[in-house]
């Protein structure tokens, strides 16, 4: 009788359906703009990812860290983009249940990827600036993969364990999720059954995966800061600045509409729809602007696609002369 009853108490639905923007006049312009992000953002971490790895000068362990930010911002809005646009273009927005965890799993995942990785360049600026003699010593080509490859598995833990939470949940109301892809706060929020564990799995994740980063990125700058006053030249002062300058663009334009949102929703009720285009621009911009950022604003980068680009010149010519001569 007990398992019976327990049979009937736990549903789980074969569908979610994404409910997306309510009631706004044009909303399909947003979609096509989120056409136009998403090809940017392939473009942009492609160019980059290619330059990384063909350019003998980038190969170094800094460029382990920027090639990874390349590699889950590309697959983070593959995560999230084509299937946002076949929902609310296409009109497919039921999903089924093991699709829905899934797509949950792997949108939360890149984006933390991309928090820790930033976490790990600025690890990188601050040894190079505050410890320069020993910056070869310590950051290496191995210490820089191991710090990456052990934030992917912490990551995919971490995200493995929340999203199985939401199996203990039963679903015997409203399947209609508000928001524009299977988001975790909307999705446990329709269960019928105490989803506190839920809650407060999600409370864990935000203050270490997204506050405990931006803690530790802050007090990596002060320290900078501290050791950029002690330099004597302001040359030097500023030449180590500029090293600093694309990472911290990136820190800002990645965490600050990232927490102003959270911590908005926290102290009021947001509406849905702002709601939705806040948390979908601070998903989809960062991923388009990095590569941008990483190519106009840092030398390195600048001289590796102008050496590339005489290299390819001269390739050129060669087999042109050759085929002539044939």
């Amino acid at each position: 009788m007990h398992s019976n009853s327990a049979n009937v108490t736990f549903v789980r639905p074969e569908t979610f359906f994404i409910n997306g923007f309510s009631n706004i006049p044009h909303a399909k312009y947003f979609y096509v703009f989120l056409c136009f992000v998403y090809a940017v953002t392939i473009l942009g971490n492609s160019f980059i990812i290619c330059i990384i790895y063909l350019a003998r000068r980038l190969q170094t362990a800094k460029y382990i860290a920027v090639f990874n930010l390349a590699l889950s911002d590309l697959c983070g809005s593959s995560a999230l983009i084509p299937k946002l646009i076949d929902m609310f273009l296409f009109e497919h927005q039921d999903i089924s249940y093991e699709a829905c965890l899934m797509n949950m799993f792997f949108v939360f995942h890149f984006m933390n990827v991309h928090s820790l990785t930033l976490l790990a360049l600025a690890y990188d600026r601050l040894v190079a600036i505050c410890f320069p003699l020993r910056y070869h010593a310590v950051i290496t080509k191995t210490s820089m993969s191991l710090i990456i490859g052990g934030m992917w598995i912490f990551s995919m833990t971490l995200f493995a364990v929340l999203v199985g939470l939401v199996n203990r949940l039963s679903f015997c109301g409203s399947t209609v999720v508000n928001s524009y892809f299977c988001d975790h706060g909307p999705v446990i929020s329709l269960s019928c059954n105490s989803n506190s564990i839920n809650y407060l799995m999600a409370y864990i994740l935000f203050g270490l995966l997204i506050c405990l980063p931006v803690i530790l990125i802050s007090l990596s700058y002060f320290c900078i800061a501290a050791a950029l006053l002690k330099i004597a030249h302001g040359a030097d002062r500023i030449k180590a600045m500029k090293t600093c300058t694309s990472h911290l663009l990136l820190v800002a334009i990645f965490y600050l509409p990232f927490l102003s949102v959270n911590v908005k929703s926290i102290s009021t009720s947001i509406d849905l729809n702002a709601r939705i285009i806040n948390n979908s621009l601070t998903q989809i911009i960062p991923p388009m602007l990095n590569p941008i950022i990483y190519t106009l604003k840092t030398e390195e980068v600048m001289q590796s696609i102008k050496e590339l680009y005489k290299r390819n010149k001269v390739n050129t010519i060669i087999e042109r002369n050759v085929k002539q001569r044939i």
